[in-house]
């Protein structure tokens, strides 16, 4: 059978119903609970203001660019991620870059491990934020109340206030992801994107009326741009578009591929990466406004507080700003909600590529899929993060995971597809062909040989910073198994995958027939 022409056996391929259920599955992707704990600390730590520069430059420079190289590989061969790089390899890499894409799908599996244990921690917070339960000591009781946590090690005292809302947050994964990508996917975007937009917009306009909240704006955007000068701010701001983007590892590849064969992609990609800064910076207002009150009735600056990212800031920061605030359990309600629908959203794009794999390569529907996977998930998930040994193996886990495990898998694809196979000028081809303006040869250039180069640079530094000097103080016999064993298991399940034969021929869902000619700028923008 030709690889142009669509498999006569295959059953209809989802689809989303159109570009705007497309574009807001996609901004809920990106948009996670990186944009609103970790975006403000690291712009305050990086420069302030001036790291705007960087920022935007990483942005235009590698995120769009990573952006669109997911879409293109997604939609011109309409698969998951090894669905879509084992026909992008053919006959020649095909059985490589098939692993590569195996490599995503085990990596978006253990993600979403973790991942829902703090969407769970939220959720209990939003609870927890209606009678402040968490009282004067938001650390102790986060710490030693709620998470009970112990010493770095293996530990099966499971912790009950975790159990309940991470039943509830898996239940609700499997139903969605069972539903399908348009009645389910899409759909809970269109609810949920809308109301954490009108949610968070409430907390940041009452963020800014707060005593303080000018403090805290100036911290945030005071400019230094004596930091350009510094390569960690350059490498801080490309690793923040990296990771909030959901790129390199099967998301955009996932989601593309249901898109129809005359779907507009570059234009969709950049609504959707500014839509995730516009939100980034969106954050950042309404946090440091927050940190500036809480500065001020601490009477302290606002550089002196301490939590300013992460988990700290969230569960730990926020909790005690809103003990203090005028209207607190509103303000602990948006906040929590929020991170909830934020978090919720960016998971499902998680599991779905988890799912789309399992779908092409074994033969089975939706609900099967989600059932399997999101069982099989939610047990692990329970036995590794629900105890009281849970919040440092998360950490751990997270850390070597997306500093290791996606920026690998990011240099492997623009290396592998753009500079050992050559297939930059062919979908280069489709995006033009397909979209409202073309994409030029500066495109291929920034996704073959700067993209490389900067991520390499990261990948290189974290991994010698990692062996020599670990991470956060661990023993270093503990991250060699919980953090460097993590990255193991991934690519073993990765080799596994491979070589287990497809019950369901890769050629189903055929690719859609390469353009016939690079349509001239003015031709693409025409139409």
């Amino acid at each position: 059978m030709s690889a142009a022409t669509p498999s006569t056996a295959s059953p209809p391929r989802e689809l989303f119903t159109g570009q705007v259920g497309f574009i807001l599955a996609a901004i809920g992707s990106a948009v996670g609970l990186g944009n609103i704990w970790r975006f403000p600390g690291v712009a305050y730590e990086n420069g302030g203001g001036a790291f705007l520069i960087p920022y935007i430059v990483a942005l235009l420079t590698a995120g769009i660019p990573i952006l669109f190289l997911d879409y293109a590989i997604g939609h011109r061969f309409r698969g998951s991620a090894p669905t879509a790089l084992r026909r992008l390899g053919g006959a020649r890499a095909g059985r490589l870059l098939e692993g590569l894409g195996w490599f995503q799908v085990a990596i978006a599996f253990v993600i979403g491990l973790y991942y829902t244990v703090v969407i769970a921690w939220a959720l209990s917070y939003f609870v927890f934020s209606f009678d402040l339960r968490w009282g004067d000591d938001p650390a102790g009781f986060f710490v030693g109340d709620y998470l009970r946590v112990s010493d770095p090690g293996l530990s099966l005292d499971f912790v009950p206030g975790v159990l309940i809302p991470l039943a509830v947050v898996w239940i609700a994964v499997i139903v969605v992801l069972g539903l399908g990508v348009a009645k389910g996917i899409q759909r809970a975007n269109v609810i949920f994107l809308p109301l954490l937009l009108v949610g968070f917009l409430a907390l940041v306009i009452r963020a800014l009326f707060l005593d303080g909240a000018g403090e805290g704006l100036t911290a945030l955007f005071t400019p230094d741009f004596a930091a350009l000068a510094n390569p960690d701010v350059w490498i801080a701001a490309y690793s923040q578009i990296f990771f909030s983007l959901s790129i390199a590892f099967g998301i955009m590849i996932t989601y593309s591929s249901y898109r129809r064969r005359r779907s507009n992609l570059t234009a969709p990609a950049l609504v959707v990466a500014f839509a995730n800064s516009s939100f980034e910076i969106l954050a950042g207002i309404g946090v440091f406004a927050t940190l500036g009150f809480f500065a001020v009735q601490q009477g302290v600056a606002v550089g002196e507080l301490e939590g300013l990212t992460g988990v700290g800031l969230s569960f730990i920061t926020f909790p005690a700003i809103v003990s203090q605030m005028p209207g607190g359990p509103i303000f602990g309600v948006l906040f929590f909600g929020s991170l909830v629908m934020a978090g919720f959203t960016s998971l499902l794009s998680v599991l779905q590529v988890v799912s789309a794999g399992f779908q092409e390569k074994f033969g089975v529907g939706p609900r099967a899929a989600a059932a399997t996977i999101g069982g099989v998930s939610a047990v692990l998930s329970v036995l590794l993060f629900s105890t009281t040994s849970g919040l440092i193996a998360l950490d751990t886990v997270d850390h070597y995971v997306n500093n290791i495990g996606i920026v690998a898998s990011a240099v492997l694809m623009t290396v592998l597809v753009i500079g050992v196979l050559r297939r930059g000028a062919e979908l280069r081809g489709h995006l033009s062909a397909v979209s409202t303006f073309a994409v030029g040869r500066s495109w291929t250039a920034l996704v073959g040989i700067l993209a490389p180069i900067v991520l390499g640079y990261m990948l290189i530094t974290r991994i010698v910073s990692l062996v020599i000097d670990g991470y956060e103080g661990y023993p270093a016999e503990y991250l060699v198994i919980v953090g460097w064993g993590a990255l193991l298991l991934i690519v073993i399940g990765a080799v596994v995958l491979t070589v287990i034969p497809w019950r369901r021929s890769p050629d189903d869902f055929a690719p859609w027939p390469a353009p016939a000619k690079l349509p001239s700028t003015t031709e693409a923008s025409s139409r």
